[in-house]
């Protein structure tokens, strides 16, 4: 088999090492040889877990980019100035030298899980004994013609932001498509950058999937106020370039043209388990995992943004694109490929985002307003920043609204207990919200000013949390309006 020879990330300083020079694992005494494929959160993570409970075991990590571990929703923040491209790496090349973690920097193409090799797209194989497939999800591109025309950019890793960025400096006007999170942070972006932006969205409302008419239009007078100017029911069909291969445009699903030199594509982003599709490793909608994060060929795990996990709200194995989750089940990975048993409880799906000055924060179960035949669209084209159990309601359920003035709170119930949230504006009762609905607090003292709403309801639930956190209290929690 040829080797692999392994370098340092940039900025750091190693020898470079043939894997030819690793001992094999299988008898006593032997170094355990880990590869991990991703150097994201969930990567990094189970790297770090295993290091501090195998001092002894090769950890190589197997990397498509170049950049040490990078917060990927910190890229928003990138495009509206508030951070620098060197604020938003998340792991120092030191630590990598202080953890003895070995790069390989390469796009893995093939897994040969009877040899147990990873096979690299120049050619090169690394040798494992336990495998971590934490290949993340990327954007889709646009599923029209003209997608890659130079022109069109995305929101998804450093480079590809970096591209965003320099292209904003000369570009004139602006089309952003898709109708999650990462494209309204693009909008956002490239109209802080002083490019005339339009926001085509498909549907009659902002972020359907998610928001009601209330939360919908909220977020639409920040984005106006911002001057991005919203185009409602308005699809594209083809992107249209000149014969340099530039953006020229776009032809909308009307007939009609809309010219523009830059296009934001922000419709999704799907799972990468392509390296697995010629192997037994089982798949669904991603890498189906179990308890322990292992799939169904021994030694070798998923986690993060790639991994179908169990999740305990749903009863169903579902996907996360979120931050959280990766680093969450990354741990629990890592944990167990250096031999413990550890299953993944996996914890409600949360996320908090600042869009166009709008605070957000959704909860678990929220069950937008979405027609239910378009689930499977929603499937393959998540957004970056959102999990599958936002678009579920738990059967049967009840909902709570509050609203005052520019501030929401949907609340959504089972039975006695909460399920899920989504809070817009005024953040106060988010981490509150987010403890109830965690440790599965009954709610029946609150039933009534539930039914209330307004600002008494979230009155009660700020004074109901603090009464919750004394493990004194026993019995029914007394509640006053003050």
């Amino acid at each position: 088999m040829p080797t692999a020879t392994a370098h340092t990330v940039a900025g750091a300083t190693r020898s470079h090492t043939a894997w030819a020079t690793f001992p094999s694992t299988g008898t006593e005494g032997e170094m355990t040889r880990y590869v991990i494929i991703g150097n994201g959160a969930a990567g990094v993570t189970a790297a770090e877990e295993i290091r501090a409970r195998d001092p002894q075991g090769h950890i190589v990590i197997v990397s498509a980019e170049r950049y040490p571990m990078y917060s990927r929703p910190g890229l928003a923040y990138l495009i509206l100035s508030e951070v620098s491209d060197t604020q938003v790496i998340a792991r120092k090349p030191e630590l990598y030298d202080g953890q003895r973690l070995t790069m390989v920097f390469g796009r893995a193409v093939k897994l040969d899980t009877a040899t147990r090799y990873v096979h690299l797209e120049d050619g090169r194989a690394v040798h494992y004994d336990r495998l971590l497939i934490a290949t993340g999800a990327r954007a889709v591109p646009p599923p029209y013609p003209g997608a890659a025309l130079d022109g069109v950019v995305y929101l998804d890793t450093l480079d590809g932001t970096k591209e965003l960025l320099q292209k904003a400096k000369t570009a004139k006007r602006a089309v952003v498509i898709g109708g999650g999170i990462t494209a309204l942070e693009m909008a956002d972006g490239l109209a802080h950058q002083g490019v005339e932006t339009h926001y085509f969205v498909r549907k009659s409302a902002l972020w359907s999937a998610v928001f009601n008419e209330v939360e919908s239009k909220l977020l639409e007078e920040r984005i106006i106020a911002r001057g991005v100017k919203i185009h409602y029911n308005t699809e594209a069909a083809e992107i249209l370039g000149d014969g340099r291969g530039r953006v020229t445009g776009v032809r909308l699903t009307d007939g009609e043209t809309f010219a523009c030199d830059l296009l934001g594509a922000g419709i999704g982003v799907k799972p990468q388990w392509a390296l697995v599709q010629d192997t037994p490793i089982k798949m669904d909608r991603g890498i189906l995992v179990n308890e322990y994060l292992e799939t169904n060929v021994p030694g070798i795990y998923a986690a993060g943004d790639c991994a179908q996990a169990w999740d305990r709200w749903t009863q169903k194995h579902m996907l996360d694109s979120l931050w959280p989750t990766a680093v969450a089940s990354g741990r629990i990975a890592g944990a167990n490929m250096a031999g413990a048993k550890q299953a993944y409880v996996k914890g409600m799906p949360f996320n908090a985002c600042l869009l166009f000055g709008l605070h957000i924060t959704a909860i678990g179960q929220i069950g937008g307003a979405r027609d239910e035949a378009a689930e499977p669209e929603v499937v393959q084209h998540i957004s970056r920043g959102f999990s599958e159990v936002w678009t579920t309601r738990p059967a049967p359920y009840a909902s709570a609204w509050s609203q005052d003035g520019p501030n929401t709170v949907r609340l959504t119930l089972s039975g006695d207990f909460l399920v899920g949230a989504l809070i817009v504006g005024q953040q106060t009762l988010a981490d509150p919200i987010r403890e109830l609905i965690e440790r599965q607090i009954d709610i029946r003292p609150l039933r009534s000013y539930l039914r209330t709403g307004g600002p008494v309801m979230t009155q009660m639930i700020e004074q109901f949390w603090e009464k919750s956190k004394s493990p004194a209290k026993t019995g029914p929690l007394a509640l006053s309006k003050t």
